[in-house]
């Protein structure tokens, strides 16, 4: 199942970026999310050579590099832990899915991350599917590992010190 999620959701966002590129970049900009005079989120096609704010701008390399490691990592906790919990399984699910899609932009596109969703309501960078897979991912990562994990370990010790008969 770890694995049809995973390529699931990269083949999601490969096919937003697909129709970004096709029926987006020509139009530019167009209204997605409007309530009233309140526009909340529109629809922009942006080309970004870096990560999350454009920090690493045209470290290519450098950022295909860190995503592969990252992801090996994840994949390697995935296995060797996904079966600990749903949470921890979902969330690196999450991490892997949108790392793939983000590195299959820098591999085949020059180094160019098809972004398309701008936050209008304030002023926020333009992101696409696999940064929101990811950024989520990450959040659920950090909940398990601050809430979910510190019990199960208190839960392992509690079970090993009763068969120990302490």
């Amino acid at each position: 199942m770890s694995f049809a999620g995973i390529v699931l959701l990269a083949a999601i966002d490969q096919l937003i970026k697909y129709w970004a590129i096709h029926v987006l970049q020509p139009l530019g900009t167009m209204p997605f999310l409007h309530i009233g005079s309140l526009e909340i989120l529109d629809l922009t096609y942006l080309e970004n050579d870096g990560a999350v704010f454009s920090s690493f701008s045209g470290m290519r390399w450098f950022l295909i590099v860190v995503t592969v490691a990252l992801m090996v990592f994840c994949v390697y906790w995935l296995i060797r832990h996904g079966d600990r919990s749903r949470l921890l399984t979902s969330s690196l699910i999450l991490i892997v899915g949108g790392g793939i899609g983000n590195l299959i932009d820098r591999l085949f596109r020059g180094g160019l991350v098809v972004d398309y969703l701008e936050v209008k309501l304030f002023r926020f960078a333009v992101f696409n599917f696999a940064d929101c897979c990811v950024v989520i991912g990450v959040i659920l990562f950090a909940i398990y590992f601050l809430f979910i994990e510190p019990k199960l370990d208190k839960e392992k010790k509690a079970e090993g010190a009763s068969v120990h008969g302490e």
